[in-house]
């Protein structure tokens, strides 16, 4: 199982321990999203979390690594393992509340390995996250290379390559290495590499800057940035008049830049404006600008091959048939040489050298660090259909007598062919970007600034870049416009159509104080929203980088990819030579009648052929990109559903779930519960206990504990934020409930187990109202003052809509469904039953979640846990797949796989299903590139060839090899329809959107 994301930046002293069950989790509210999949480590407060380095003896190879590995990742609360079978070493990052470095070592030493902790390398070092544009790829042997080579270098953590994406996604050590090392690292390999992100905890901008540019003009603008507070780093770049600046925003942002570089050199009049003038840096550079720019390439290359290529095929294949023009040809120049050998012999030159010439340095650059590519193969074969038809023109001019054919028109053919399908290729492997690049354009490119007086009248509105805008910026929105930014509104109400983000098709009510999402749309009404969350920190650009991630992290099936790929090359080699060898040597020992030589070719040409056909139809190309473009297209599609699938893991392992534990409260049910029913069992004034009972609860962020504060409220009348008494001594009792002193008096609140646990008396009459209220599905609280049971409150979570209805479907597709929850027994059977589900755990500590799914698993299920809280996290990390609720807490959505954006149970289905669907294509898509490549190559070698007379001409063959890739990355693209499966559309499910 892979490494789960566990974030705790936000928990706060509160949350899981906050009483009651396990199973309640804190209040719903707009995730800050996941940002990376599984298998890449995200920096997080020191406090929140332990990193061990142990040293492990006993491993001698890979395997032994990924047991190591196994049997810490299955531990709760391990956020990342790192196994280092060279140096016999394991890095572990954990959180100290779920487990601890002794059960790590244990954990160890139980699957066969001696494990002993390292005390003095155990501090705390800082990772970062480099994402590098890699451009010169071609097949997973490029790729590998250059994974390799990043993996090799001293301060890198982990490497990840993906092929279709062409990037590189580096963990790395700043302290030992930084991102100039990586690059010039690729670029050794022989790759262009182009920075994307550094993934320093930083934000990034470039401005464009007009005016005197001199040294002593540079040196003042760098010094004036810089002196500014938050400002980290200032480059200039003279030739492009360009300044990057790399700053923390929450001390200063891109306004301030331009405002300090526009006054530089301005004299000392406040309002006298300087010599220069700055704007945010033009679009241009990014991924999609090189994309572009490579498909262009191609087109161009492409085309000019065309220029020559048709001649030569002309000359070769359809004059020779037609008397006149055939005359011209044959007319002799030298010798036996004739006007056709020397017009193909120059026409094709270009093309070999000049137009090919991307095949000869792709192929020195890959065996000049010891491995080869397709680019290999590509300039093999060219290389010797020309060669040897140059050794032809020359053997033919020299001698009076001698006759032969050349294959000049092989060789130009081959790269056209290959040049065309190239074109083709990164053209569809364009596309399955597609849902990045639509969620990238959801961001408005400008935004109204506010500006305010000190009494918080507006005075001036200021249309600017949406680049622009800064943390607490208020920003208008109008009718039927883009939100500009992530922050909550300050002044109006309106409804904002969310499902761009969430995919929930109905418009949310927004009013003061509720959150919204940047690149949302506002339907109707003014709002005033301030900006709580900038650039790369703003839920979109999170989900983007989600998204990106996801793409990048391999699926297990790409392995066989990545294995096939290290001895494809040479062993097609090996076969085109054997080809070769074997025709000519069959023919010179009789071994097959002369009849069977076509009349314009000897048996030596023939072989030649044949091996040439066999070098060029292999392609390494198709099995490489078989699981990565499917992975592009299913997690975008996901995305665009609402369901955030994090990685080629992920939807691994959900196609293959069939068993799925269920949370209860937020996840079955809504997730807000009310208090529906009081009942005092002494003689008190409702409104002075629900006044001591508040007091305790306000100290708590649980979702039990709100809905008791929110109905405490009503006594206090039309008062907005009532102030309470002051609770002293306070402690939250985990899965229990809370105690706290309140005017002298102890007030403790909580489920039965707390209260028999403190020696109190629970009357019959209690009991009886216990039951009553559990065979209604509602949860019973227990109120004590001074060690004496006062009273008895009634808590209910409606069921969402639907869920039976999800339940049912999740049988059919022959999917068990288990419950487990921190609730009492009763409640729990009570939903339950409710929704169709016969197997049920109550009263469930966070552990005893993680401990049920490991039996499940153990027992040969393929476990998926569904949840919403911070007390979810253990199981789903240790679930082979989580799943987050979106309006759960951020540890869980971390912690998980999956995230369902829009809250509802039926995009569980949703999950599973394109999964499978996923899945599917990748089966597909292998079948086509193994079974290619396994009947190509025999029918290239001339197999059919003494049954039938059927051969593969060179050309032929290279036309099938380039058409093989483009085949196997349309056949991801048709994931782009995918469906829904139909017995949901029968289901009106309204994902639960809370405020």
């Amino acid at each position: 199982m892979g490494t789960k994301l566990l974030s705790l930046a936000c928990i706060r002293g509160t949350g899981a321990g906050d009483g009651y069950s396990a199973g309640l989790l804190g209040r719903p509210h707009y995730p800050s999203m996941p940002k990376y999949p599984k298998g890449v480590l995200v920096e997080v407060e020191e406090a929140t979390e332990g990193r061990v380095l142990l040293s492990v003896s006993g491993m001698s190879c890979s395997a032994c690594a990924g047991s190591v590995e196994k049997a810490v990742k299955r531990l709760p609360g391990i956020k990342e393992a790192v196994v280092d079978v060279l140096n016999n070493r394991a890095q572990v990052l954990f959180y100290p509340n779920f487990v601890n470095e002794e059960t790590i070592r244990e954990a160890i030493e139980d699957v066969g390995f001696e494990a002993t902790i390292i005390t003095d390398e155990t501090s705390e070092k800082s990772t970062q996250i480099c994402r590098i544009l890699i451009k010169g790829m071609t097949c997973t042997t490029c790729s590998s290379t250059v994974e390799s080579a990043l993996r090799s270098i001293h301060g890198v953590h982990r490497a990840q390559v993906a092929l279709a994406t062409e990037e590189a996604e580096v963990l790395y050590d700043p302290i030992i290495v930084n991102h100039n090392k990586l690059m010039e690292t690729i670029e050794d390999t022989g790759f262009e590499a182009i920075l994307i992100s550094t993934g320093e905890d930083m934000s990034n901008i470039s401005l464009q800057i007009d005016g005197p540019w001199n040294d002593f003009s540079i040196n003042m603008i760098q010094e004036s940035l810089q002196a500014l507070p938050g400002v980290v780093k200032v480059d200039m770049d003279t030739d492009l008049r360009k300044c990057s600046v790399s700053y923390k925003a929450d001390l200063t942002g891109p306004r301030s830049f331009i405002k300090v570089i526009e006054s530089t050199g301005s004299g000392s009049g406040s309002d006298s404006s300087g010599p220069f003038k700055a704007k945010i840096f033009p679009k241009g550079g990014g991924r999609d600008s090189h994309r572009h720019e490579e498909i262009n390439q191609y087109k161009r290359s492409f085309m000019w091959s065309l220029v020559f290529t048709v001649p030569v095929f002309l000359t070769s294949m359809v004059f020779m048939y037609i008397p006149g023009p055939k005359h011209l040809l044959d007319t002799k120049i030298v010798n036996m040489m004739t006007v056709g050998h020397l017009v193909r012999w120059i026409l094709s030159t270009p093309v070999q050298f000049f137009i090919g010439r991307r095949f000869y340095t792709g192929s020195y650059k890959s065996l000049r660090h010891g491995s080869a590519n397709m680019d290999v193969l590509i300039a093999l074969g060219t290389n010797a259909a020309y060669f040897y038809s140059v050794y032809s023109v020359l053997r033919v001019a020299t001698s009076p007598h001698f006759e032969a054919t050349d294959f000049f028109e092989t060789s130009v053919m081959l790269i056209s062919f290959i040049l065309l399908g190239k074109y083709l290729e990164v053209m569809a492997k364009g596309k399955t970007s597609e849902a990045i690049a639509k969620l990238m354009d959801l961001t408005p490119d400008t935004a109204t600034l506010l500006s305010f007086d000190s009494q918080g009248n507006v005075v001036n509105e200021e249309e600017i870049d949406s680049r622009l805008i800064q943390r607490n910026d208020v920003i208008k929105i109008l009718p039927g416009a883009k939100v500009a930014s992530d922050g909550f509104v300050t002044w109006g109400q309106s409804h904002v159509n969310e499902s761009m983000i969430t995919g929930e098709a109905r418009p949310v009510g927004k009013r003061k104080g509720d959150p919204v999402i940047g690149g949302t749309v506002n339907e109707n009404g003014v709002l005033h929203i301030k900006a709580t969350r900038v650039g790369s920190e703003s839920a979109l650009s999170q989900i983007v980088q989600l998204v990106e991630s996801a793409q990048m992290a391999k699926a297990p099936v790409q392995k066989l990819a990545d294995r096939i790929s290290k001895f494809f090359v040479p062993l097609v080699i090996f076969f085109s030579i054997s080809t070769w060898l074997a025709w000519f040597l069959a023919r010179k020992f009789d071994g097959y009648p002369k009849s069977w030589i076509p009349s314009s070719m000897d048996s030596f040409q023939l072989a030649l052929q044949f091996g040439i056909s066999v070098m060029v139809i292999a392609c390494p190309c198709a099995l490489g990109l078989a699981t990565p473009t499917a992975v592009m297209v299913g997690t975008g599609v996901g995305a665009s559903q609402g369901v955030l699938i994090k990685g080629g893991q992920a939807l691994e392992s959900a196609h293959k779930v069939d068993c799925i534990v269920f949370d209860k409260t937020g996840t079955l049910t809504i997730g807000k519960p009310q208090v529906v029913n009081t009942r005092l069992l002494k003689n008190m004034v409702l409104k002075e206990f629900y006044e001591l009972i508040a007091a305790a609860e306000v100290n708590s962020e649980h979702p039990l504990a709100k809905a008791i504060v929110e109905y405490a409220k009503k006594f206090r009348g039309d008062e907005e934020n009532p102030v309470w008494a002051e609770a002293q001594n306070f402690e939250s009792i985990t899965g229990h409930g809370v105690r706290a002193v309140v005017q002298n008096k102890e007030i403790i609140v909580g489920n039965k187990s707390l209260i028999l646990k403190k020696n109190i008396n629970i009357s019959i009459d209690a009991e009886e109202i216990l039951t009553e209220i559990e065979e209604l599905a509602q949860t019973g609280i227990l109120v004590c003052i001074d060690g004496q049971l006062t009273g008895v409150l009634a808590i209910s979570d409606p069921l969402k809509p639907g869920a039976r209805e999800v339940i049912s479907i999740l049988r059919s597709m022959k999917v068990q469904s288990i419950v487990v929850t921190g609730d009492n027994w009763g409640t729990a059977n009570s939903i339950a039953k409710e929704v169709g589900i016969d197997d049920v755990i109550a009263e469930a500590k966070p552990e005893d979640k993680a401990e049920k799914v490991k039996e499940l698993q153990a027992s040969g299920h393929v476990v998926a846990m569904v949840g919403d809280g911070i007390n979810d996290s253990p199981a789903l990390v240790a679930a082979d797949v989580g799943m987050a609720i979106g309006a759960g807490t951020d540890i869980a959505i971390e912690a998980a796989d999956i995230v369902l954006m829009k809250s509802n149970l039926e995009d569980v289905i949703t999950a599973i299903d394109l999964s499978r669907k996923t899945f599917t294509r990748i089966r597909l898509n292998y079948i086509w590139a193994l079974g290619y490549n396994l009947l190509g190559i025999p029918i290239a070698a001339g197999v059919l060839f003494p049954f039938t007379g059927f051969r593969l001409p060179p050309w032929i063959a290279g036309a099938a090899m380039a058409a093989s890739s483009v085949s196997v990355v349309c056949c991801s693209l048709l994931l782009k329809y995918y469906k829904r499966p139909r017995m949901l559309e029968t289901l009106e499910i309204q994902g639960i959107t809370t405020v």
